[in-house]
């Protein structure tokens, strides 16, 4: 119980907790961007499934932690660069958020098309695809920050204590951004544009064009705040509608009809 005095295991479990949220902002902007495709009932659900194989692949990872860092090491030369296993999977990860992200931006500018299935097996056969893009994201999302722990602390429990209540904060956080999110059509368009930054970025990392993560979320924040502006300067903007008054109302009404009596 010598770890509950020292207080550099402390700062180390802070500083890796806040590092961790801020690492989890992609992941929780893609998941909340596909729940929000299922049907209201299931999307808090796929959330938290989606949320705890984070954690549960994060944890995996920890405990193999041998595997993760030979995962680093060389393992195919092509023209002369040199892949590990980290920068494949980085490059297919990146990729697959570039395709997802560049499809999801043409369903919503251009409308998507019904898929001739309907009823529970249609909703069930929507809710597995969704789980099962969060699982292969997660896998390089859940890469990526095992590695940042590692190099930020020493001890497994602090890893794992870090990365448990970084996911709790990014669940009780998802509900209510995915509900943004939902609510704003602009802000939707905002979140799939961060999603192909964060898959550039991968690409890049992957080919070892290393971008400091600095700058992507400073990009990310700085979009946010002027895209909360434009929704403010909109909320003001946007003209009241006043209820008719009984003279407009009677006009209103069709020939030989009479008013409402109040």
């Amino acid at each position: 119980m010598d770890w509950l005095t020292d207080p550099n295991i402390w700062i180390a479990l802070l500083t890796l907790t806040a590092l961790e949220i801020v690492l989890g902002i992609d992941n929780i902007v893609f998941i909340s961007v596909l729940t929000g495709k299922l049907p209201k009932e299931q999307q808090a659900r796929g959330r938290a499934i989606g949320l705890g194989l984070a954690l549960g692949m994060r944890i995996l990872l920890l405990l193999t932690l041998s595997w993760v860092i030979g995962l680093t090491a060389p393992l195919i030369t092509v023209a002369g660069f040199e892949f590990s296993g980290r920068d494949l999977i980085l490059i297919g990860g990146g990729l697959f958020l570039l395709a997802k992200a560049t499809t999801e931006i043409h369903e919503s500018l251009e409308g998507g098309g019904g898929h001739g299935t309907s009823g529970a097996g249609a909703a069930r056969a929507t809710f597995g695809a969704v789980i099962v893009q969060i699982v292969l994201i997660d896998a390089v999302f859940s890469l990526d920050s095992v590695i940042t722990a590692v190099g930020m602390a020493e001890e497994i429990g602090v890893m794992i204590a870090a990365v448990v209540i970084a996911i709790g904060v990014m669940l009780i956080a998802a509900g209510p951004l995915a509900a943004f999110v939902e609510q704003h059509p602009t802000v939707k368009m905002l979140a799939l544009s961060f999603l192909l930054l964060i898959g550039m970025s991968l690409v890049a990392e992957g080919i070892d064009l290393h971008i400091s993560k600095g700058y992507i979320y400073f990009a990310m924040g700085f979009s946010v705040l002027v895209e909360l502006l434009n929704l403010r300067l909109r909320a003001r903007t946007e003209p009241v509608h006043l209820r008719p008054s009984l003279d407009e109302a009677g006009a209103a009404a069709p020939a030989g009809g009479r008013p409402a009596s109040g």
